[in-house]
């Protein structure tokens, strides 16, 4: 192993092991953490939603989950923060999946690829804008922060089953806010 090798494999360490001591309830505050900027990690977040160290996929879903919760989006990018240090990384698409919706009362409920879990409402908007390259539906629901997950393309399919039509759009309600999900076929 490389001098090199050797600082980034003991900074992933030192990454999981602050994310670790962070509090236990609830998600740490990383919005109110201003650490100085330490530089690059080699993580990235592919658009399918693997979490990448090194090239390789981060084999321990605790281990992603961990870095989940210290995930930030600053204006110069993705960074994992702890109280001492700030680290960017690379996210192709958006960082998580919403890969699961429930219908709970007046409330659709999102479950990210990570266990997160929001309701769809004015504080949690749900948002289809058109894929560039494909034309295609590119739906997104708001997480926290400024972090958003892309909705899989079978949630997104459980979400026009459920919509409705209105003024020519179809869409779905949720805490009594309408989204639309695009025009009536």
């Amino acid at each position: 192993m490389t001098g090199s090798d050797a600082k980034t494999s003991r900074g992933l360490d030192a990454l999981a092991g602050a994310a670790a001591a962070a509090p236990r309830r609830g998600l740490p505050p990383v919005h109110l953490w201003n650490p100085a900027h330490c530089g690059d990690i080699d993580i990235r977040i592919r658009a399918d939603g693997v979490w990448l160290h090194e090239g390789s996929p981060i084999g321990r879903p605790e281990l992603v989950r961990l870095f989940s919760t210290i995930l930030r989006k600053d204006p110069d990018g993705y960074h994992l923060v702890t109280p001492v240090e700030k680290l960017r990384i690379e996210v192709e698409d958006l960082p998580f999946r919403a890969v699961r919706v429930d219908r709970v009362g007046a409330a659709l409920v999102f479950t990210t690829d990570v266990g997160d879990q929001v309701e769809a409402g004015p504080d949690h908007p749900l948002r289809v804008d058109t894929d560039p390259q494909t034309g295609d539906p590119a739906p997104r629901v708001h997480v926290r922060g400024d972090l958003e997950a892309r909705l899989t393309r079978p949630v997104f399919y459980e979400l026009v089953e459920m919509s409705e039509s209105r003024d020519g759009m179809r869409g779905v309600v949720s805490n009594g806010a309408f989204f639309e999900l695009g025009p009536e076929a």
